[in-house]
């Protein structure tokens, strides 16, 4: 008799295979049954792994500058919203004064911010780090402070009658119980750095020195109306969003997977 752990693992790994495939065969479908003439407005599946084919050395090189910029943005979005989330958890003042700006600084279309950093600090990978840093940077510390918040007010009250200091408290309880939501925040933002990348490499990039990004590439098969290329381009900039989230998972299963409910409990 089968295991169940292994049962479970073969079905996480059947179904979305499936659905992939399925997905795959109904766009086939609906390229073949578009019009001769309408046919470039939908690029099949052939064509495009065609053109990721035929472009994979630009799209190589553009892929590498890209992963550059938003491994960059994406750790120092890590590092200032979790310096920032012990700021805003440490007292309710403290959020109050600073919540409504972040709010702000959030919801500041990225592209009014381009033409700035280009003149700023200069068009190219600085522009594309700070713009990821950016996209990156509110889910993270907005899931990290909630979780600062929300421990359990009864571990706090028992760390308080032993007579922790802030700090025991802080680095004891409170960091290890919003880790969870951390990596949740962590799993979000690591979705969001190839695409702000991406856009930013659009925005702010530079093609010196063969400095383009997926960006630069997204321009030019637009320009020259290389669609099966655009499709392409997407289907690597999903590639490295499922790294990212790759690398995220194993950290938080690393992190979480011995004590913290969601990893402990199996699904049925």
């Amino acid at each position: 008799m089968v295991p169940v752990p292994s049962v479970l693992k073969l079905r996480h790994l059947l179904l979305p295979a499936f659905t992939g495939a399925l997905f795959v065969g109904l766009w086939q479908l609906a390229c073949l049954m578009l019009s001769a003439d309408s046919r470039f407005l939908l690029p099949s599946p052939l064509a495009v792994i065609a053109a990721l084919r035929s472009e994979w050395p630009a799209l190589s090189r553009a892929a590498f500058n890209t992963s550059e910029g938003a491994l960059l943005g994406f750790g120092l979005a890590v590092a200032v919203s979790f310096a920032l989330a012990l700021a805003l958890g440490s007292a309710g003042w403290v959020r109050a004064s600073l919540y409504p700006y972040l709010m702000i600084l959030q919801m500041t279309p990225i592209i009014v911010f381009a033409p700035m950093l280009v003149i700023w600090v200069g068009p190219g990978l600085p522009s594309v780090t700070i713009i990821t840093f950016l996209i990156c940077f509110f889910p993270l510390v907005v899931n990290t402070t909630q979780g600062l918040v929300s421990t359990d007010r009864q571990l706090v009250e028992l760390f308080r009658m032993g007579r922790a200091t802030r700090w025991q408290e802080l680095w004891l309880l409170r960091v290890p119980a919003a880790l969870p939501y951390f990596f949740t925040g962590l799993r979000i933002a690591a979705t969001l750095a190839p695409i702000g990348a991406l856009v930013g490499d659009y925005t702010a990039g530079s093609s010196a020195g063969n400095g383009g990004g997926l960006g630069f590439r997204t321009i030019i098969y637009s320009a020259n109306a290389k669609y099966p290329a655009l499709f392409a381009t997407a289907a690597v900039t999903c590639a490295l969003g499922f790294v990212l989230v790759a690398g995220v998972i194993v950290a938080a299963r690393l992190a979480l997977g011995h004590w913290h409910d969601s990893y402990e409990r199996r699904e049925m």
